[in-house]
């Protein structure tokens, strides 16, 4: 299934939407819709559901059905199948841990934007031969952080990060400071905890808190 054109956005759309991509868990298709919500009242619209669980495409088609002004995305996309999946669900973007080929095509194909995950220069110019320039930096504390990023601006001066794996409230405005970052993933605006608890209202505040990030 492809993307509708008149729907499309673009990577770059997807990553300068917000400070933060929140990297969501979820293991109760009830917690998707509230979860969503929550998130766009504190001003995260693009939301990254990973395919962790046996619940997250159904969590991405409620969140596409029931939420209008959310963008579910999928993460974690590892195959062709995955993207094909995620697209049929309902997700508008894909971001994958890490990148191939074949996973880079069948986004291409269907039209879906994909982030693709790199941790060295290699996996960049692998990306950047099949048209990507808008990458996800992953594991990116794991993977050199800071000094990494800025080691890369001279040779990949055209190509634009989203910092993924480590990022808190504490450390994100270090790497939205820099020129090659667009926004940040992470995990601490969708606490796990607080989605046990249906704790909407916690992760609203954590999402204002984010989408204020300075950048």
């Amino acid at each position: 299934m492809a993307v509708k054109e008149d729907t499309r956005l673009t990577a770059l759309e997807v990553m300068r939407d917000a400070p933060v991509i929140p990297v969501i868990v979820l293991y109760d298709v009830a917690h998707a819709v509230p979860l969503a919500r929550a998130l766009v009242a504190g001003g995260i619209r693009m939301l990254e559901v990973t395919l962790r669980t046996p619940q997250a495409l159904q969590c991405i088609e409620a969140i596409a059905k029931e939420v209008p002004d959310a963008v579910a995305g999928a993460g974690t996309i590892r195959s062709a199948a995955d993207a094909q999946a995620s697209a049929l669900a309902g997700a508008k973007f894909g971001v994958s841990p890490g990148y191939t080929r074949s996973v880079g095509k069948a986004c291409h194909d269907i039209g879906l934007p994909l982030l693709p995950g790199v941790a060295t220069g290699s996996e960049i110019m692998s990306a950047q031969e099949d048209g990507y320039t808008q990458l996800k930096f992953f594991p990116a504390m794991q993977a050199g952080g800071l000094p990494m990023l800025k080691a890369w601006q001279g040779p990949f001066g055209d190509v634009t990060f989203c910092p993924t794996g480590g990022i808190s409230l504490a450390n994100a405005p270090d790497f939205l400071a820099l020129s090659n970052v667009a926004c940040v993933g992470g995990s601490w605006i969708v606490p796990t905890d607080a989605i046990a608890k249906g704790d909407w209202g916690r992760i609203e505040t954590l999402a204002r808190e984010a989408s204020q990030l300075k950048r």
